[in-house]
Formats: C-alpha cells, structure tokens, sequence
C-alpha cells in the first residue's frame, strides 16, 4: 500500500505542473534568424543611418566592449515602420516576454526585462525542477499522499531553496546569455530588426553592459549562496554557473562564437536548456555521486541538439551568405533533417534502455510510449517538408519530450541504487 501511495504521489506532481510544461514546449526553441534583405544591405553599412557619437560619453567594460572602441560610430538605427506589432491586444505582453511582435516602450525597466526574454526561462527553470525530482530529496510542504512528508518547515525550507535555484537560473543566468546575445548581434539586428532595444538607441550601450555585469555576478553570488545553504563542501553550484555562464559567453562572442558552427552551437544550447540546469537543481537538493546523473541529461541535450536544428532550416539562405556553418548548410536539408530526427528519437530510446536495465520497466514502458508521438510527428511534418512545417511540429512534438525528462528524473529519485 505504501509503495501504491509514492507512485500515486509522483502521478500528482506531474498533473500539477503538466500545464506548465505545455507552456515550456514552445520555450525550448529559439527563434530562426532572419535575413531578409540582407544580402543587398551587409556590404553598405553606412546605409544603416549611423551616426557619430561622442566616444567621451559611453564607457568601455573589459570584454565587452562599446561599439566606440572599435569604430567612430554607434549603432543608431531609425526605427522602422514594419515593426509587426501585434493588434491582438498582447504587444505590451509581448514586450515583457521578449517575443516578436511586441509594443515599443520608453520605460527603461520594460527594456531591459525585454533584453532578457523571460519566455526563455520557462525550460530552465523546468529543467532546475527536473534536477530537484531527480534527487530524491525534495519535500512537500505537506505531502497528503506520504504520512512520512508533512514535515512542514523542512518543506518550506526547500520550497525557497526550489525558487531561488529557479531565479538563479531564469532571469539571472538566462537573462545574462539573453543580453549577451542580443550585444553581440547588435550589427546583424541593425540590419534586420532596427526596431530592438539595442539597434534603435532605446538603451544604450553603457546601460546594455551594466545589465549583462549585474546579471552575471549576481547570479554567481545567488549560486554561491545556494552552495552555503545547501551545506557544500565544494561550491558545486557555482561551479556549474561559471562553467554555463562561459559556454554563453563563447557561444556569442567572438573569435569562437559557436552559434556559427552548426554543431557545437546547437549542441550548447541543449546543454544550457537541459543538461545544467538539471545538474542545478540536483545539486541543491542531493548529490551529483553517480555517472548517470551525468549520462543521462548529457543524453537529453543531444536531443536538445536535435531541436535546435528545426530553427535551423528557415534561416539556410542567409546563414549561407553569412558564412555560418549550420547544419542544414553543412549537410542539406534533406540531411539535416534526418539528423534532427535520429538525434531525437535514438537518444530517448537510449534513456528507455537504460531504465528497463535497472528494473524500471513501468518508466521505461511510459518514456517509449511518450516517444511514439514524437516518431509520428517526425514521419508526418518534420521529414515531409522541415521548412514549412517546423512550427507545428515543435508545437505537436515537444509536450511529449518534455514530459519524457519529466518521467526520467521522477524514476531516478525513486529508484534506490544501492538495492
């Protein structure tokens, strides 16, 4: 009876937050660059409107430097006309978010949250939840199904613990690598989308680099924080911040910039989405003592390679002309395509063996079942046509994966390895 009331009680953690994994499905992807006039206009960078600038009045902050210390011209872009605000009534909304279609805004807080794209943060923080599951060791407030889990300070103790490790790795961490990103695409963005913060001299750049400094230490104080509170010997905590907050800094930066590399881009965003964060909120609540701890998200973020891919395919053209390396140039789309699929479905199947291995059948039989839909999906919308159908099928198949990272760490902070 004991053991029908923890599995009913896992049951009742994942209906609890199924709507919020929905909602993270379409979070994991980021958005396809866009290039649209920009072969006529990347050689004529004085068609931009930029104009001159006083160097005396923006600072320079060691490495990010201001668009001053390596020209006599700041980033002014007009804004446009064809902003593609939204009539629905959620511009403002989308501002907030940090998501196309958005209202313009002079109000400064509302920029810089806009910087940090808080749709981005859902998957992480999810990912901080999957880690706090994966551990075995997180408590309820007051667990009705578990006599043994009504400990109600212990609770609330790691229900702040929960959302601290969450802040840490939402707005300050992922809004650190949003912002960078942003700083580093300020030219390519002066081109296509003139109306960003950035380009159109709504912030400036002093402001800019202030923000990604603020961000950056303060969430190295947060994760050394949660290291003291969590008792660590070794600030694991911080360790995985510096490592993540690195992996963002080369993925936008030059002279190694992974994102113009097909491979080694995607694959660290499926890192930065699934892989770290997980290892996060495990480290908060348990120990990162066993290979598969590793192993295991390490597997999920190859098939986060694999969906990073499906951003890939709309943009072929001007990642062509831009001379970035992404995979459906490297191999076609007809060859990418089935790299995404085979990344995806193969990594999973992967997982599912590993489970049935140590004697978890039920989550092994659940994770394949979660695994079909995507296979449909994948034979129906992504294979057929990638191009034209690329939303729909993150939209049609991400639920299923998401849920899948979901059933994983559920089944290792319920299995007892030492049995």
């Amino acid at each position: 009876l004991r053991s029908l009331c923890l599995h009913y009680n896992s049951t009742m953690r994942s209906l609890a937050v199924s709507s919020l994994l929905v909602a993270s499905a379409s979070a994991f992807s980021t958005a396809p660059r866009s290039y649209t006039g920009l072969a006529s206009t990347v050689s004529q960078q004085s068609s931009l409107s930029m104009l001159p600038t006083n160097n005396n009045n923006e600072d320079s902050f060691y490495p990010f430097p201001s668009t001053e210390s390596s020209s006599n011209f700041r980033l002014d872009a007009k804004p446009p006309t064809s902003n593609d605000e939204v009539t629905d009534g959620s511009a403002d909304l989308r501002q907030l978010l940090g998501v196309k279609g958005a209202a313009g805004s002079e109000d400064i807080w509302k920029i810089r949250l806009q910087l940090t794209k808080p749709v981005t943060w859902i998957p992480l923080v999810w990912g901080v939840m999957c880690g706090a599951a994966a551990s075995g060791n997180y408590h309820w407030i007051w667990n009705p199904f578990d006599p043994n889990d009504r400990d109600v300070m212990l609770g609330l103790e790691d229900t702040a613990k929960g959302f601290v490790a969450m802040i840490l790795a939402g707005p300050f961490l992922t809004g650190y690598t949003q912002t960078i990103n942003d700083w580093y695409d300020r030219e390519i963005d002066a081109i296509n989308e003139p109306y960003r913060p950035i380009p159109s001299g709504a912030i400036s750049e002093g402001q800019v680099i202030f923000q990604i400094w603020f961000l950056l230490l303060g969430g190295l104080g947060i994760a050394y924080g949660l290291d003291v509170w969590a008792g660590h010997d070794f600030p694991t905590v911080l360790a995985l911040s510096i490592f993540g907050s690195w992996v963002s800094y080369i993925y936008s930066a030059p002279p190694l910039k992974l994102k113009q590399n097909g491979w080694a881009g995607n694959y660290a965003l499926g890192c930065s989405y699934i892989s770290l964060p997980w290892w996060c909120g495990q480290a908060v609540f348990g120990e990162l003592d066993r290979p598969v701890y590793f192993i295991l998200p390490i597997l999920y973020s190859i098939a986060g390679l694999g969906i990073a891919i499906v951003n890939d395919f709309k943009s072929v053209e001007g990642d062509r002309q831009m001379g970035l390396n992404s995979l459906p140039v490297a191999f076609g789309i007809d060859g990418a395509k089935y790299i995404c699929a085979g990344s995806v479905t193969l990594t999973q199947l992967g997982v599912a063996a590993y489970l049935y291995s140590i004697g978890e059948t039920n989550y092994a039989a659940g994770l394949l079942a979660l695994l079909l839909p995507q296979i449909y999906f994948q034979a129906t919308l992504l294979l057929p046509d990638p191009v034209a159908n690329d939303v729909k099928y993150q939209a049609s198949s991400q639920p299923f994966f998401v849920f899948g990272i979901l059933a994983t760490a559920l089944c290792l902070g319920h299995h007892d390895f030492t049995a």
